[in-house]
């Protein structure tokens, strides 16, 4: 006897459909398993038959043969426990053979209880898009799979729960669909940040056209307290964007039950001695790094010097391509990485190398040293470089708060506001760091006088074409901060100013 019933799988972080096929055959007893199984795969094949067993039913005494397909892409994880378990039962007749609008997904204790998988979002929204209308899957599950529209979803408890609804003894009611609460922006906030105005600003104008940024400046000047308190003055995840953030943390198995959809944007923070690819993602069985756990939010590397050099340098293509692929004998599989990098460091080794207290105890050459840990191409892709000074004592006595997070925020959305109506119908930019050059000839047009601005500080500071195109972007925010349709020569000398900082002692 045959029965076929619908699963699906996960190549990154999208979900395919698995066709699982359970033939048994008169012959010596056996379970085999094909299609390119793991080592997690092949062992369902005790849990299933524990299962089976624990759930009041009899394991068939013949030949079994399970087929997972496509046969040419290999299968991971413990979502096909269930769908093998499912489509056997169907073939020994003891339970109905389920309707092709149906799919299973589901790991399975030898009990017969079916215990929560990893990257269900993913899945499910797979399965809507393959024309699914009932997804069957763990209870635990169950909240994150009804943020996929247009399915109804079935929390099962159990093989014998699941068998006494199939044969319509007693029917396992729908999932509602989970509702989120409205968002919360508490915390950190820039009202505890003492003077440090031109550091505001510049993380303001990042925030408003998502730029890179990076802090330099001593021990002790803000840096770390500046870089922390950024989430609190972006804008909003759209649902699409919440959307996509989940699915990467859902696969990682990292999404609440309770809260299973992330509507505030990520904000990952590892520390100097991570590897490769702990940053940029990898393993045997690919997984996402930090560059793709950041995506639509912010990765902030402190200490930046500090980071081996091989590390950093995983960072400049996904920064540019906005995704990063893997690679293996097996396959490669891609992962988005549209981020806001946001680095901080000292000036030195010491850490006060330029400071008018005269305490840097580095020499040239060990200025020099400490500063070429961080390649010419990195820093090029940077938008902002900021010098953080140390806080005056009269900045610190400050009695009253600084301006909150809260107006910042507000200035903020109103510029995104500007770039999602001028960026309207293209699926690829949404704000204006991510403008490609047909954006940036419409956009950032140039008069005269700032062509000339432009061309001194193209001359002077020895810029490239990927800095010329950043000071662009840059000044283009700036520009929708103030409300200003056209770009002035104010806005493009106050992007020109974040660029003129000099790496080195010399």
């Amino acid at each position: 006897m045959l029965c076929s019933c619908r699963s699906f799988g996960l190549e990154g972080i999208a979900g395919y459909e698995v066709a699982v096929e359970s033939d048994l055959s008169p012959g010596l007893p056996a379970f085999d398993v094909v299609g390119l199984p793991d080592a997690a795969v092949k062992e369902a094949r005790e849990r299933i038959r524990s299962a089976i067993r624990n759930s009041g039913f009899k394991f068939p005494v013949s030949r079994i043969t399970v087929n997972l397909a496509p046969a040419g892409t290999r299968k991971s994880g413990t979502m096909y426990d269930l769908p093998m378990l499912v489509g056997i039962l169907a073939a020994m007749k003891s339970i109905p053979q389920p309707g092709t609008d149906c799919a299973f997904l589901g790991e399975l204790s030898l009990e017969g209880k079916v215990r929560p998988v990893n990257g269900v979002l993913s899945m499910a929204l797979a399965a809507a898009r393959f024309g699914v209308k009932k997804l069957f899957l763990p209870a635990e599950n169950a909240p994150e799979a009804t943020l996929a529209e247009g399915l109804e979803v079935y929390p099962v408890e159990s093989v014998a729960q699941l068998a006494a609804h199939l044969t319509g003894e007693e029917p396992i009611p729908p999932a509602a669909a989970w509702e989120p609460e409205p968002p919360r922006y508490a915390g950190l906030d820039f009202a505890d940040v003492k003077g440090q105005e031109q550091a505001k600003r510049a993380m303001e104008i990042a925030a408003a056209g998502g730029h890179n940024l990076l802090l330099i400046g001593p021990p002790g000047s803000g840096k770390s307290m500046l870089s922390k308190r950024l989430p609190s003055i972006l804008p909003g995840m759209t649902r699409d964007e919440e959307l996509e953030v989940t699915q990467i943390y859902s696969v990682l198995g990292q999404v609440s039950r309770r809260a299973p959809l992330i509507t505030e944007r990520p904000f990952r923070s590892p520390h100097h001695t991570i590897s490769a690819p702990g940053l940029a993602g990898g393993g045997s069985t690919p997984r996402p790094g930090e560059i793709s756990m950041a995506h639509r939010g912010v990765l902030f590397l402190d200490e930046l010097p500090e980071f081996r050099t091989d590390t950093l340098e995983v960072l400049r293509q996904p920064m540019e391509d906005g995704c990063v692929t893997i690679s293996r004998v097996s396959g490669s599989v891609t992962y988005p990485s549209e981020f806001m990098l946001v680095c901080a460091m000292n000036p030195c080794k010491c850490g006060w190398y330029g400071d008018p207290s005269g305490r840097c105890t580095c020499s040239p050459a060990a200025v020099d040293r400490y500063l070429s840990r961080v390649s010419g191409p990195l820093l090029d892709r940077i938008d902002l470089i900021i010098e953080v000074p140390v806080v005056p004592f009269e900045d610190l006595r400050q009695i009253g708060p600084s301006e909150p997070s809260s107006a910042v925020r507000e200035r903020v959305c109103a510029a995104r506001d500007i770039q999602r109506q001028r960026y309207a119908g293209d699926a690829i930019v949404s704000c204006n760091a991510a403008m490609e050059a047909a954006q940036l000839r419409a956009f950032c047009a140039l008069d005269e006088t700032c062509a000339g601005l432009m061309r001194q500080a193209f001359d002077r500071l020895h810029l490239t074409a990927r800095s010329y195109d950043r000071i662009l972007r840059v000044a283009r925010t700036i520009a929708d901060l103030d409300g200003s349709e056209a770009l002035g020569p104010q806005h493009l000398a106050e992007a020109i100013r974040y660029r003129t900082f000099r790496f080195g002692s010399r």
